[in-house]
């Protein structure tokens, strides 16, 4: 059996969401906020995850940069309106 990219991707999106699960489950089970890093470290995965749906399984890797572009845009805008609330909350 060979592996295509599609499996590949789909083994990048597994071990991003167990490491997500895991840092969060950590401060859950803490009862604690998670770190600053911690919290970088999920919304890091959390656009590398974006990413590879948006490229990968939306086929925008091979669309027209306009689309590629507006989605991609539209992920950055998110995880950054994401990481200011995180971070104005924490003050």
């Amino acid at each position: 059996m060979r592996l295509t990219r599609v499996d590949a991707v789909f083994a990048l999106l597994a071990v991003a969401t167990l490491a997500s699960g895991w840092l969060g489950e950590g401060a859950a089970v803490s009862g604690q906020h998670l770190g600053a890093a911690a919290t970088l470290a999920v919304l890091a995965l959390a656009a590398f995850k974006g990413a590879l749906i948006a490229l990968d399984y939306m086929e925008l890797r091979t669309a027209p940069a306009l689309w590629r572009r507006l989605v991609m845009g539209w992920l950055v805008v998110v995880i950054g309106l994401v990481l200011l609330a995180s971070l104005l909350l924490r003050a």
